[in-house]
């Protein structure tokens, strides 16, 4: 029983998490363009048949960008909320536009796509647990601060996409005027590499096999710094860098450890060049 999961990309230039099955799959977020989400899953082996819908967080232009045109050339619906959808000027055919509340369980196919709130400075913001097969994967980012809804749901995850936008220290002394280093790190903001570690340390199951630190900033943090806190306490949890840049490979989470849960392309004879 396994699940199969990429970022086809993560960080403020666009989000694209693809999570799926042997026989469908689904997008969390689209934000980057249409065919530049074709090219890279081509790459991995992944074909867009597979993808069933798309599944929006919230509106900003890197968590959509890719929406309406990939909804229109595959005919896959979009699961936005009405405020959403208000607030991200995009239009949908009104045949594929679908709506989620929170908690409320989505069936497409063999996977289960249930939202939760969270903090963000976005109209309706939510994050996601895609579930199929025994196997829960989070995909947490774009979040001020780790509310009960974040915590809570990131206990559930044999895999999870979390974000670690910021290094304090860098974010501080950096370029970035005083407004923007407050929006950053406001409890609607992002969250910095600390509070992640702070998540993974507090409320991670011991089921959670891989965690893909996500939404890296260019400016403020440093993919090895990152990478290093977290592999000082991973224990038996697979670290990634989920890339500003390029896809990641294909993962299979099975949910156990044992089977040690290799890196996997789904063509193997295509060979990853380095993520930065």
């Amino acid at each position: 029983m396994s699940l199969f999961i990429t970022s086809l990309n993560s960080g403020s230039n666009g989000n694209c998490y693809y999570v799926g099955t042997n026989d469908e799959a689904v997008l969390i977020d689209a934000g980057i363009s249409c065919r530049e989400t074709e090219k890279r899953m081509k790459r991995l082996g992944l074909t867009m048949d597979k993808v069933k819908a798309i599944f929006i967080s919230h509106e900003h232009s890197d968590h959509i960008r890719g929406v309406e045109v990939l909804s229109r050339k595959f005919n896959l619906p979009v699961y936005i909320t009405p405020v959403t959808l208000k607030h991200s000027g995009m239009f949908l055919l009104p045949e594929l536009n679908r709506t989620f509340k929170a908690y409320e369980e989505i069936i497409i196919g063999g996977l289960t796509i249930k939202s939760f709130p969270k903090f963000h400075d976005a109209s309706d913001p939510y994050s996601f647990i895609v579930s199929g097969k025994g196997i829960n994967i989070g995909v947490l980012t774009d979040i001020g601060t780790a509310c009960e809804h974040v915590m809570q749901n990131f206990k559930l995850c044999h895999a999870a996409f979390l974000e670690a936008n910021y290094d304090e220290h860098m974010l501080q002394n950096g370029h970035y005027p005083y407004h923007l280093k407050q929006r950053v790190s406001s409890d609607k903001g992002h969250l910095s590499n600390t509070q992640s570690l702070e998540i993974f340390l507090n409320h991670r199951s011991e089921f959670l096999t891989h965690i893909f630190l996500s939404h890296l900033s260019r400016d403020n943090n440093d993919p090895k710094l990152v990478k290093d806190l977290f592999l000082k306490h991973a224990g038996k949890t697979n670290v990634i860098i989920a890339s500003r840049d390029n896809e990641t490979d294909v993962y299979e989470i099975t949910g156990t450890h044992s089977s040690v849960e290799k890196v996997k392309r789904q063509q193997s004879q295509i060979i990853q060049t380095s993520l930065f």
